[in-house]
Formats: structure tokens, C-alpha cells, sequence
């Protein structure tokens, strides 16, 4: 009787549990969805608060405010966004609430390419501090996980853009995309963990032939 009684309590307290993790999965892949068919600078910020709004609402959960910081991202890749960064301190502020939870190598993908963006600004002069910050990122996040493709394809995407002269070029740049590619295609993501990236990088890569 004792047992029946201890079984029939944790199925009454699991019930609320669970109705909170259906909530959150449904409103992530809604917000999911609404990103993916994002095509303005304002489409994506909607978006981003949108995820803001659930992690404040979580508290414990990091990948609403990475989807945050990775919606700012997209639209400061746009050229309607002309202070590009002024879009980078509203991406950090989502990166800051989801490296109090947890930090990992998704996130340094992010602060990989929010230094980027910055840096390209004016490369000359500027190289300096946002390039470094871009490739200590990409380094940092490879050291947490060598296995993340998205960080050997940002890494190619560096190494294509970088002039042969300076250490760059398609040829230098092939293999980092090779290996992307390898480890898009043997990786399996759990549900709402990010997967973008395999399409970028298989283009990149056929570029490079």
C-alpha cells in the first residue's frame, strides 16, 4: 500500500513537470520556425526577444538565450544594420545570461562571429582587437569541444576570407571545410540543440575545388 501510495505521489508531482517541458519544447520550436523564415533586421530582433523571453521566464535553460544571441547575429549580417556594434552589445547581453547557466562551444561560435562582424567594420585598423577576439573564441570553444562543426566551419569561413598572402586562401581553407562537413554528417544533435551550418559549409567547401 505504502509503495502504491509513494508511485501514485511522484506521478502527481511529475504531471506539472512535464506540462512545463511540453510548454517550453513547443514555444522553442515555434520561435525556431519564426526564425527560420526571418528576412528582415526586425524579424530576427523580434525573434531574439522572443527567445530572451523565454529563458527570463526558465531561468535554468541556456539555448533560449543562445537562439537569442544567434537571431542578433543573423541580422547584424545584414547591411540595413549599419552599427554593427551597437547589434554586438545587445548579442553579448544574451550571450552573458546563457554563460551564467552554462558555457560551452556553441556559444563561443557566437562570440566568434559577433567579433567578426565588428572586425570587418575595418579590418585594417581594427584587426587588432576584434580579429583576435574571433579567433581566441573559435579557440576556446575548440578546446571544449573538438569535435563542433560549426567551429571548423567559422574557422574556414576565416581562413577563406583571409588573403593567400597573409596566410590564407581556398587551399588552406579546403580542409577545415572537409572536416566540417564530416562532422556535420556523422553528428546527431539532440532536439533544440543547434544544427545550423552542413548547407554553408558544403557550399563553401564546393567553392574551394
Amino acid at each position: 500500500m505504502k509503495k502504491c501510495l509513494l508511485v501514485l505521489l511522484v506521478a502527481v508531482f511529475a504531471i506539472p513537470v512535464l506540462a512545463q517541458s511540453d510548454r517550453y519544447t513547443a514555444v522553442m520550436k515555434k520561435n525556431l520556425a519564426l526564425m527560420d523564415s526571418a528576412k528582415t533586421p526586425a524579424d530576427f530582433q523580434d525573434v531574439a526577444a522572443a527567445f530572451e523571453r523565454v529563458g527570463d521566464a526558465e531561468k535554468t535553460q541556456w539555448l533560449p538565450y543562445y537562439y537569442a544571441a544567434l537571431s542578433q547575429t543573423l541580422a547584424g549580417w545584414m547591411p540595413d544594420v549599419k552599427d554593427k556594434d551597437a547589434n554586438a552589445e545587445k548579442i553579448k547581453v544574451y550571450l552573458n545570461k546563457a554563460e551564467a547557466i552554462e558555457k560551452n562551444a556553441e556559444l563561443y561560435a557566437i562570440e566568434n562571429m559577433v567579433a567578426t562582424q565588428q572586425m570587418i567594420v575595418d579590418p585594417q585598423t581594427r584587426w587588432q582587437t576584434f580579429g583576435m577576439q574571433a579567433s581566441a573564441a573559435l579557440k576556446n570553444g575548440l578546446a571544449l569541444d573538438p569535435n563542433n562543426p560549426r567551429l571548423y566551419y567559422l574557422q574556414g569561413e576565416a581562413m577563406f576570407g583571409t588573403p593567400e598572402q597573409f596566410g590564407g586562401g581556398k587551399a588552406k581553407a579546403k580542409p577545415l571545410f572537409e572536416k566540417a562537413v564530416a562532422l556535420f554528417k556523422s553528428a546527431q544533435p539532440k532536439p533544440l540543440y543547434p544544427s545550423w551550418g552542413q548547407q554553408q559549409a558544403e557550399e563553401k567547401l564546393a567553392a574551394c575545388q
